[in-house]
């Protein structure tokens, strides 16, 4: 298996995680006063834009020649972490 195949790999199981906790917000937006449930909702709003571009940025990494996808990676940490701070930031503010 290639570096590029086990990053992949990697990546689509964190994704997996991380859309797991979208839907535990989710079910918290459910639960919440309106109030909080519009904050719930323009987060998960956020959540999900931002789950979407490391999506894209997966499929581009993926289906790149193994020259570019090391300049790909680095666009897609870049997702990666942002996905991820958004993330634990959300988790923080709803607890």
């Amino acid at each position: 298996m290639s570096d590029r195949d086990a990053y992949i790999r990697k990546a689509k199981a964190q994704i997996e995680q991380w859309n797991a906790e979208i839907d535990k917000l989710e079910a918290r937006a459910r639960e919440a006063s309106a109030d909080g449930e519009i904050a719930y909702r323009e987060t998960l709003q956020d959540l999900r834009g931002k789950r979407d571009a490391l999506e894209k940025r997966m499929e581009e990494t993926r289906h790149s020649g193994d020259a570019a996808w090391k300049d790909l990676k680095a666009g897609m940490d870049a997702a990666w972490t942002n996905l991820s701070d958004a993330i634990e930031n959300a988790r923080a503010r709803f607890r």
